[in-house]
């Protein structure tokens, strides 16, 4: 008996669905949506809720084959590691539910038969269905009633759009991502000593380079060659001269210990619905410029379809961020503690410039570095962007480094 009710035990534990273990640093989130409804069945493993943190979306699983009895929260509500969330009652066939499915909408069909063949004989009793037919309206207007209210509320706000003085406003609550990108970018504000220094550089080279040698690539390794792996190649190689670049500065009271370190992660930025996310890419010191392409699409793929996860965003050293592809001519980077620098690429422009004394037109990027002066001094950082420029206006230079 006693293993027996030890089963019941196990069996009753099993069929409530709690809030998963997400990250060491993260202890609650949002349930943003259920995926499943109360009486849908269930394969172990497939997804029931969303929750969303501050860093990623987590898919919420189910333990095991069963049918939803229950939801024990609602949406947008505040849930921690190991809330209950769902009632699942374990066992049932698929097979059975989808009958019962594909019986329900028999019934409901020769229902509206039913309702057009005893039309006539509904007709016997006026009084009666009258009597019963002004509960329905009522219960039915309101049902359209919003959708007709809902309707002309944005033709009314569109109509009001080109006259100019509309005065109207709208309030949306920031999802948990946005706050905690708000809280660290006010925090590296207010704790780095943020300094940043500008050049350019002449990507006549680099562009040439990627002409002659990208459709090669694709066709030998299905990666398309871009400029983020020769940028992130060039500061790896820069880095060997200017070490205080890929170091962070740890400890109590702001830090007072320096750490150096032999390996580079960098963390790419990439833009999502959701707000700026920087997965990061490992041990870019030993990547060629195929292999650091193939990490950064795959980087990016997972962003897109939010399917990063807390490993892929979890530390790195120093951060590259593409401002260029969305246009941007020029601007400020913010570093992303504990690192210590962030280098700002920017679009291509075609400008004149002059070369062993002539004026040629030669399409030039900014690049920015923003670096932490309590650990960087302006010769150093200087240095390294002056580095990371001439090995992007002669690659070959990467091959000797």
């Amino acid at each position: 008996m006693a293993p027996l009710g030890g089963h019941q035990l196990r069996t009753y534990a099993d069929s409530i669905v709690k809030v998963p273990q997400m990250a060491e640093s993260i202890t609650e989130g949002t349930l943003k949506q259920f995926s499943k409804q109360v009486g849908d069945y269930v394969e172990r493993d497939e997804e029931i809720a969303t929750i969303e943190t501050d860093k990623i979306d987590v898919s919420v699983n189910a333990p095991e084959s069963g049918t939803i009895k229950e939801f024990l929260v609602s949406e947008e509500d505040t849930v921690t590691v190991g809330q209950d969330l769902v009632k699942l009652e374990l066992g049932g066939a698929p097979e059975g539910k989808k009958d019962e499915g594909a019986e329900k909408p028999k019934e409901s069909e020769p229902k509206k038969e039913s309702s057009t063949a005893p039309a006539p004989a509904e007709a016997d009793k006026p009084k009666e269905t009258q009597a019963s037919k002004p509960a329905p309206p009522p219960s039915e207007k309101p049902k359209e009633a919003p959708a007709k209210k809902e309707s002309p509320k944005p033709q009314g706000a569109a109509e009001a759009k080109p006259a100019l003085g509309s005065r109207e406003e709208r309030r949306v609550k920031m999802n948990r991502m946005r706050l905690r990108i708000a809280e660290r970018l006010k925090q590296s504000q207010n704790t780095a000593a943020s300094l940043t220094t500008f050049n350019e550089v002449d990507m006549s080279s680099l562009m040439e380079f990627r002409k002659l040698y990208k459709d090669d690539v694709l066709k030998k390794t299905g990666v398309k060659l871009g400029f983020m792996s020769a940028f992130s190649r060039a500061c790896v190689l820069a880095m060997k001269d200017i070490p205080a670049v890929n170091a962070s500065i740890e400890g109590p009271n702001g830090g007072d210990t320096i750490v150096y370190r032999d390996y580079v992660d960098i963390s790419v930025a990439v833009a999502t619905e959701k707000g700026l996310v920087t997965p990061v890419v490992r041990n870019t010191e030993g990547k060629d410029l195929v292999g650091i392409e193939e990490a950064i699409a795959e980087l990016g793929k997972k962003a897109r379809d939010n399917k990063l996860t807390i490993e892929d965003m979890a530390g790195g050293t120093f951060t590259i961020s593409n401002g260029g592809v969305f246009g941007s001519l020029m601007g400020t980077p913010i570093i992303n503690l504990p690192q210590t620098a962030v280098l700002g690429l920017h679009a291509i422009k075609d400008k004149p410039v002059a070369i062993n004394g002539k004026v040629e037109i030669r399409p030039m990027m900014y690049l920015a570095l923003t670096y932490d002066h309590r650990l960087l001094d302006g010769r150093e950082a200087v240095t390294f962007l002056v580095k990371v420029k001439e090995y992007i206006e002669d690659p070959r230079r990467m091959l000797l480094g």
